[in-house]
C-alpha cells in the first residue's frame, strides 16, 4: 500500500506533499474530510508500534483539554485520535509496510530517499 493521511488545511502538510511531489498511486487520504478509521488506525498502530508515535501533543486540543497534565495510555491516544482528526501527528506516509509519522526534515528526506 501507497497512502498519505494529511490535512489538507495545514500549511507544512501542504509544503511537504509539494515537496515529495509523490507519485499518482499514492492514495491520498485527507483525514478532515474522510477521517481515519478505527481499522485504519490500528494498521497503523501496527506499523508504528503505538498509538502514541502517531499522536500529535502540539495539537492546540492538547493543551486546551489539559491533556498536557495527565498521564495518557494507550487507550487513551487512541480514542483521542479517533474522536478528532487534529490528535494525528500528520502527515502519515506508508509505503508498503513502512510508515513515517510527521513533519521533521530527517522524515521527509527519508520518505525521499524511500521513493527513489
Amino acid at each position: 500500500m501507497k497512502k498519505v493521511y494529511y490535512l489538507s488545511s495545514c500549511t507544512t502538510c501542504k509544503r511537504i506533499l509539494d515537496e515529495l511531489n509523490l507519485p499518482e498511486n499514492f492514495k491520498r487520504q485527507d483525514i478532515k474530510t474522510n477521517p481515519l478509521s478505527a481499522k485504519e488506525l490500528e494498521y497503523l498502530n501496527e506499523l508504528a508500534g503505538s498509538y502514541e508515535a502517531l499522536f500529535s501533543k502540539r495539537a492546540q486540543l492538547y493543551r486546551n483539554k489539559g491533556l498536557h497534565e495527565k498521564s495518557l495510555t494507550e487507550d487513551d491516544f487512541k480514542k483521542l485520535i479517533l474522536e478528532h482528526y487534529t490528535f494525528l501527528k500528520r502527515p502519515v506516509v506508508v509505503i508498503e509496510n513502512k510508515i513515517f509519522v510527521g513533519n521533521a526534515q530527517k522524515i521527509v528526506d527519508t520518505i525521499k530517499k524511500e521513493l527513489e
